[in-house]
């Protein structure tokens, strides 16, 4: 044999070598895909109105107001192998994150779905709460039982989803009242909690323990502030997890309760958290939300200020990129498009 038939030979065992190593090495990354993206003006898979509003007057929304998601692979019940992380790092529309960027290493799998369910269902809940706002529709708070601590005073006798309505026969309607009067309360006092569960009203008298520290009195009791909408609004999206929605649904809700279409016929797409009262937070995964928003026709991409930087490096060509402050100033920009009067802000270096 030849010298040079002997080293491609040894290169060729060596490549096959390397790519069974590589198949089965598995490695602590996580690849971030393009995900689906849907219309919030649209119907969900079931053929739904995604976002349903009832005991409102609604008005016919045209166009589309698509949010983004991001798919994965990976993480640590299936971790991918070395040759699907570097075909990641070569491939423009994935991105390789470390794995503890998705999965902290202090929470299972599990954990972060749930973490990620109720994420998006207080986003959905402030999108409706910020929409509401920037209508001027007066919404009202409610106190609910979040969870309840094993072997505390409430252990089986309070349970998730009880509302709470007064504390020792004071009205509460937000958790900061609460903690502000149980603040003043000493380990060992009797709190007594009125309570709703299934409509029907009902006390609980609770002697306090310490907590953890041994200085605060405490019932072992989690709570959340929910919001008492004057009317019924449903968003279904079927099992999509995080907060990023949020701007996107509070858009589809205001369009549908104003008279004349928000897009006009536009296609626009964006991502972005969005606050009760209507300001509009980073998200991560942005390059990938582009790239599926401009791969389902999106020419205009709402774009969280935070995430302007990042955005820019990756745009897709195509796509206007549309920096959005708040919900106010997202439907000032969107008229100003539709218009061409006014300015419209755009993400800068």
């Amino acid at each position: 044999m030849s010298r040079r038939a002997a080293t491609l030979t040894v290169a060729s065992v060596l490549v096959l070598v390397l790519a069974v190593i590589g198949s089965f090495m598995r490695v602590p990354y996580v690849a971030l895909m393009p995900g689906p993206t849907s219309n919030t003006l649209g119907t969900n898979d079931k053929g739904q109105p995604l976002i349903r509003i009832d005991g409102r007057t609604i008005y016919p929304a045209t166009g589309n107001l698509n949010f983004t998601t991001v798919t994965y692979r990976g993480g640590p019940g299936g971790r991918i192998d070395l040759f699907t992380a570097l075909r990641g790092w070569l491939d423009g529309d994935t991105a390789i994150v470390p794995e503890e960027t998705i999965f902290p290493k202090d929470e299972t799998p599990k954990e972060v779905d749930q973490e990620n369910t109720r994420a998006m269902q207080d986003s959905q809940q402030n999108a409706e709460a910020a929409a509401l706002h920037e209508l001027g529709i007066p919404v009202t708070t409610r106190v609910v039982v979040e969870g309840v601590q094993k072997g505390r005073p409430a252990d089986g006798v309070l349970k998730p989803g009880d509302e709470i309505t007064a504390l020792d026969g004071a009205e509460v309607t937000s958790v900061s009242q609460v903690t502000g009067a149980m603040a003043k309360a000493k380990i060992g006092d009797t709190a007594t909690l009125t309570y709703k569960r299934d409509g029907k009203e009902q006390k609980a008298a609770l002697k306090t323990v310490a907590d953890p520290t041994g200085k605060r009195a405490v019932v072992g009791i989690v709570l959340s502030d929910q919001y008492k909408f004057p009317f019924k609004i449903d968003i279904s999206i079927g099992d999509i997890g995080g907060p990023s929605a949020g701007l996107m649904f509070s858009l589809a809700i205001y369009d549908k309760l104003t008279p004349g279409p928000l897009t006009q016929g536009k296609f626009i797409a964006g991502t972005g958290t969005i606050t009760p009262e209507g300001e509009v937070g980073p998200i991560g995964g942005i390059q990938q939300k582009m790239i599926a928003a401009r791969k389902a026709g999106a020419t205009v991409f709402l774009t969280p200020k935070d995430n302007c930087a990042d955005a820019l490096s990756a745009r897709p060509d195509g796509l206007r990129l549309v920096r959005a402050d708040t919900l106010h100033g997202s439907i000032q920009a969107i008229n100003a498009l539709n218009t061409g009067n006014g300015a419209v802000p755009a993400c800068a270096k």
